[in-house]
């Protein structure tokens, strides 16, 4: 696991450093621009008002374009994680599906079998815990009996 961290993080490593790679160049070809526009003009361009600039230039396209997208982005992907009622709308359209075929395949144990799942993957705070099947669960689905220590009552 020694590159664990590049891995799992990958896309975000990538974005950081496109982000660094890019302001640095905004930056650099700034300076460039205002050094000819204080040539022009007969001035010495100054570290000062270099930054003035730059930093004003800099926070209006970061306002314009890159939180309008941050949020489109991160807002909507975060509200769909934490479940939102707008993303729970097909949610729950297809967990009433899926316990009608539990239901229909299940036999006697198919409502303790539900009651079980809903309990084991019960979300908490909005976050899905736990994030992987458990084996015992789902080897008992559909065999009408509900697994070892899963009684529960329906």
């Amino acid at each position: 696991m020694k590159h664990g961290i590049f891995r799992k993080y990958a896309y975000a490593w990538l974005t950081v450093a496109f982000f660094l790679v890019s302001i640095g160049l905004h930056w650099l070809f700034g300076w460039y621009a205002f050094v000819d526009e204080a040539r022009e003009h007969g001035t010495q361009a100054d570290v000062a008002g270099y930054l003035v600039i730059m930093g004003r230039d800099t926070f209006e396209n970061w306002q314009s374009e890159f939180l309008q997208l941050l949020w489109q982005v991160v807002g909507l992907a975060y509200f769909l994680y934490i479940g939102s009622p707008s993303s729970k709308e097909n949610d729950d359209r297809l967990e009433a599906k899926v316990d009608a075929l539990i239901r229909i395949t299940g036999g006697e144990g198919a409502d303790r079998l539900i009651a079980k799942l809903d309990e084991h993957y019960l979300r908490t705070g909005g976050h899905p815990q736990p994030h992987e099947h458990d084996a015992e669960i789902v080897r008992a689905a559909g065999t009408g009996r509900v697994a070892a220590g899963q009684g529960g009552g329906a």
